[in-house]
């Protein structure tokens, strides 16, 4: 069967202020986000995206199309209308430089375990102790 997306995790850390963690919250409610921005997600080739937090700590599902080069819809993304303005806007929440790209803040994941599927990793060691 044929992959029809790829799916890439990522994360972030907001700054440890309460009030800022709940604005930051609400910027990104249902119908709160910026127009452009999603409309600029989809342009580069983000299908779906969800992000979720656990205290200071945010961690983004972004799904999109199967030839998706990372590292190209990022730098696309940066030079689209309005992006850096709201990736400045929203660096005042963020444990990150204020002139910093999306790309350059959201870190990769690296996947480790799927739950019955090999995750393509080559184990070191021999045998592990249980």
């Amino acid at each position: 069967m044929k992959k029809t997306f790829k799916r890439f995790c990522k994360y972030i850390r907001l700054k440890n202020a309460p009030e800022l963690i709940e604005e930051y919250k609400i910027l990104h409610s249902m119908g709160a986000g910026w127009p452009e921005i999603t409309e600029g997600m989809k342009q580069v080739g983000i299908i779906d995206m969800e992000i979720y937090i656990s205290g200071t700590n945010l961690f983004m599902i972004m799904d999109t199309k199967a030839d998706f080069d990372h590292e190209k819809a990022m730098a696309q993304l940066a030079k689209l209308p309005r992006q850096a303005e709201w990736e400045t806007f929203v660096s005042k929440y963020q444990e990150t430089n204020h002139d910093a790209t999306a790309g350059e803040k959201w870190r990769v994941l690296e996947r480790i375990y799927k739950m019955d599927k090999n995750t393509n990793i080559t184990l070191k060691t021999a045998t592990l102790n249980r």
